[in-house]
């Protein structure tokens, strides 16, 4: 893969600049989750998309140092969660590793439970939520993209009834990602 041409340019303006447009796309706020053996976690995350109708694919980017990636690598599973904009501070809770406590179903404090197929944790107030199993992987500098099919859903009343919900998104809290 080519990398573009190397411009003449005050490299802290442009970083900065740079940084302003990434913050500027529109970009749901999830929590992935992933487990491997008695390890279980959820993160915040910003970068998913669906990334094919057929079969149904959803694209995830998960930072390489991630504990969350070493689980997803090790399983080849992963949940992403729908959060709520109500719940906008949920999010705060998942941006390090968490605490598990299998004996009160609870995620640095916060409910989960095991999602219907795989058993992986999802957040026990999703609106919906999709399980995933990997299908491909590729590999970046700092981040790899984790490409799995969706093998099952669940769709919460508030997005199953006549009014769609709003949806967490990174405009609605003062977290940024820029890359």
């Amino acid at each position: 893969m080519s990398r573009a041409p190397s411009l003449d340019r005050d490299d802290e303006e442009f970083d900065h600049q740079r940084r302003r447009l990434f913050w500027s796309m529109p970009s749901g706020l999830y929590l992935l989750g992933s487990y491997s053996g008695e390890t279980r976690n959820m993160m915040t995350l910003n970068w998913a998309t669906q990334v094919s109708a057929e079969p149904k694919l959803i694209g995830v980017s998960v930072e390489n140092s991630a504990l969350t990636h070493r689980l997803i690598d090790a399983s080849g599973l992963f949940t992403l969660s729908i959060v709520s904009r109500d719940d906008r501070t949920v999010v705060r809770k998942f941006v390090k590793p968490c605490i598990d406590d299998r004996a009160s179903m609870t995620l640095n404090g916060i409910a989960y439970v095991d999602a219907s197929t795989t058993g992986l944790p999802v957040l026990a107030d999703a609106l919906g939520y999709f399980e995933c199993g990997l299908m491909t992987q590729m590999h970046f500098d700092s981040h790899t993209l984790f490409i799995g099919e969706v093998i099952d859903v669940f769709v919460g009343p508030a997005i199953a009834g006549e009014e769609t919900p709003e949806v967490l998104s990174l405009r609605d809290t003062r977290m940024n990602y820029g890359g």
